[in-house]
């Protein structure tokens, strides 16, 4: 009897094994429904931003970098969050923050490609509320990173409508600086405002701008407030927004939709009539990509044609 249930035990006990077993070796399943992502959908902005996802987009880039054009790839991330006005940076504690409490739109683009042996990694931020007040971005950063060394330049909003400026380089010729600003409006922060409001662009005329930060390090000039005029074309649905300036011989045409939330679908910026850069857009998903940092996660990448370290 004693013997008769030890072997019954024994069974059990390797039948259950088994299974456990056959679960370990079974993640493709419950992987693959953790990789579903959130269709896009015709939804007005507020809805559409406020779903606890973020839009993420890959695009296809055409990179000029020493006389030469280059293969590149970029992702746009946008995304909501509370900010701190007096910090300006992310609550830890927005229900505690009371007035400090920001709603922003964010955008993280990275942008990647290779010259000969080494290889380009830019990233610029960009923080823009997403109410009227203020009416301009709190904070926009860029970081550029190759083999030579690397830069970081951060611009932050003043109670006076100017914006203090930081730049730390490797080179010194760049060096380390620290100036102010008084722009009407930074050109980084048209990626953000335009998916708000893009009404906001329709004519600006003699409208001074600070220039991409990426234009003057790739030209190695000091920064310099610019004049420039922004126009918009409008499309059933699709739409391009025009930026010129008036005395430096740069360019930026944003191709976008029409309709809210105005996805971006793509860009050219030119210098002294040549393109220095041309982006096309790939593929667009909606992903809370916070909680999809496991290994399982991984083919994500290839839902969204992302091939940045490949």
């Amino acid at each position: 009897m004693k013997k008769s249930f030890s072997n019954h035990l024994f069974w059990f006990a390797a039948a259950l094994l088994f299974q456990a077993c056959t679960n370990l070796h079974t993640p493709e399943k419950s992987a693959s429904a953790k990789l579903t992502v959130a269709p896009l959908a015709p939804v007005n902005s507020e809805n559409y931003w406020y779903q606890g996802k973020a839009e993420i987009s890959t695009f296809e880039v055409q990179q000029a970098r020493y006389g030469e054009d280059r293969t590149a790839e970029q992702v746009n991330v946008f995304v909501t969050e509370d900010f701190s006005a007096k910090k300006q940076v992310k609550l830890d504690d927005a229900a505690a923050a009371g007035a400090d409490r920001v709603p922003v739109l964010k955008l993280n683009a990275l942008r990647r490609f290779k010259t000969g042996i080494y290889d380009y990694s830019l990233m610029f931020s960009v923080f823009s509320p997403t109410q009227q007040t203020p009416n301009h971005a709190l904070k926009s950063t860029w970081t550029v990173q190759d083999w030579c060394g690397h830069v970081f330049e951060q611009t932050n909003l003043q109670p006076d409508g100017s914006y203090r400026l930081r730049q730390f380089s490797y080179f010194e010729k760049e060096g380390d600086s620290d100036e102010t600003l008084k722009p009407e409006l930074l050109e980084d922060e048209i990626w953000t405002a335009l998916r708000i409001d893009p009404a906001r662009f329709s004519n600006l005329n003699n409208v001074m701008v600070l220039p991409s930060t990426l234009y003057f390090r790739f030209q190695h000039k000091p920064f310099k407030v610019e004049k420039a005029v922004i126009s918009v074309e409008k499309g059933e649905k699709e739409s391009v927004l025009n930026l010129v300036y008036a005395d430096i011989p740069r360019k930026l045409a944003i191709r976008f939709e029409t309709p809210a939330p105005h996805r971006i679908l793509g860009w050219e910026e030119s210098d002294g009539g040549k393109t220095t850069s041309r982006g096309t857009l790939k593929k667009t998903i909606l992903s809370d990509y916070w909680q999809r940092h496991d290994n399982a996660s991984e083919p994500l990448r290839d839902t969204i044609g992302l091939h940045f370290f490949q």
